[in-house]
This record gives structure tokens, sequence and C-alpha cells, in this order.
């Protein structure tokens, strides 16, 4: 009589074969934060939509702003929890959502208007927006920085000329000189002409 084998148990961390690995922890967080997200917007609260809409946007930009260069203080990003929740990523632009609270709205205050830079539903269109945003903010700076050096950049060495002194004061004795013949000359004719008044 023949021992049968004994039955291994399921193991609790490989899945059985042809089903898919779960997802990790993280993505799934952000999945439920999403659809609790659309609830409220639908039943209980929309102002707790946008707030939770705007904070996913600002989670998948952590990777964008870790690149920008250390020193660099163009940016100032934070959201603001007031009437209007909004994801600011400067002084003069900023992330809000639509009436519906589901449209990301990419804004930027100008001197004459409010000026829509992207709008989306989308999170990662969002954040190629607003990379492409932060791109141009660097080069802008760049060249900036660039123009201010210029003026250096064109005084070389061999272009400055250092005046020293005694050029200076050869130039003055001529003048001192033809100061002294002329105080002279005018002397001599003074004396000339009371001569002649007494001659006379």
């Amino acid at each position: 009589m023949t021992k049968r084998a004994p039955m291994r148990k399921p193991s609790l961390t490989t899945p059985p074969a042809g089903e898919a690995k779960p997802a990790r922890l993280k993505d799934a967080i952000r999945q439920a934060r999403i659809e609790s997200a659309e609830r409220t917007g639908v039943v209980v609260d929309l102002h707790e939509s946008e707030l939770a809409r705007l904070e996913l946007l600002n989670e998948a930009l952590d990777s964008v702003f870790k690149e920008v260069p250390q020193g660099v203080e163009l940016f100032d990003r934070g959201i603001s929890r007031g009437d209007s929740p909004r994801l600011w990523l400067d002084a003069i632009t900023h992330v809000a959502m639509d009436r519906e609270k589901r449209l990301y709205r990419f804004v930027q205050d100008t001197r004459f208007s409010r000026q829509v830079l992207a709008e989306t539903t989308h999170i990662p269109e969002m954040v190629e927006a607003i990379t492409t945003y932060v791109a141009r903010r660097l080069i802008e700076r760049e060249r900036a920085l660039a123009e201010d050096a210029k003026p250096i950049l064109r005084a070389a060495p061999s272009d400055l000329r250092i005046v020293s002194h005694p050029p200076q004061r050869r130039r003055i004795w001529p003048a001192f000189l033809f100061g002294m013949l002329a105080g002279a000359l005018a002397f001599a004719a003074g004396l000339w002409m009371v001569a002649a008044r007494l001659h006379g």
C-alpha cells in the first residue's frame, strides 16, 4: 500500500497561477481616495471633494519639484484651504477645480486678467502641463541671470585701461606754463602802457 503525498497548504504570499499580482498598497490607497472623493462630491460635501483631488495632484507633483535645483526660490507650492481650495505653485499660478469639482483648471494671474493655461480631468495630463510651466520658468531664470552677467563678461582684462596719475600731472604743467607766460605778457603790456603815458 503506497503512501499518499501530504497536501500542501496554499501560500499566502504567492498568488495562484493565472492570477495577477496584487497592486501596491500606495496605488490602492490612491484609488480609494479617488473613489471617496467622487462619492463625497456627489453626496456629502463638495468642499472635501475639492481638497481630496487637489491633494492627489499635489502628491503627483512631488517627483517634479524634487528635480528643481536647490537654491531656486521661484516656486512656493501649497494648498490653501479657503472657501475655494487652490493648489498654489508660485505667487501668480494655481490649480483650482471647476464648479462640478471634476475638472482641474491651471490658471495664471497677469497684470490685466486671469489666463487659463490648461484644463483636464486627468491628473497625469495636468502634471505634464505643470512640468512644462516649471521648465519654462527655470529657462527664464537662466536667461535673466545670463543677461545680468553680460556687462561683467564684456569687461575682459585686456580691455581694461588703467590711467596712472603721472600723465594727468604732465597735462597740468603745460597749462600752468601757458598761464605764467600769458600773465607775464599782460604784465609787460601794462608796464609799456604806463611808460607810454608818462612819456607822452
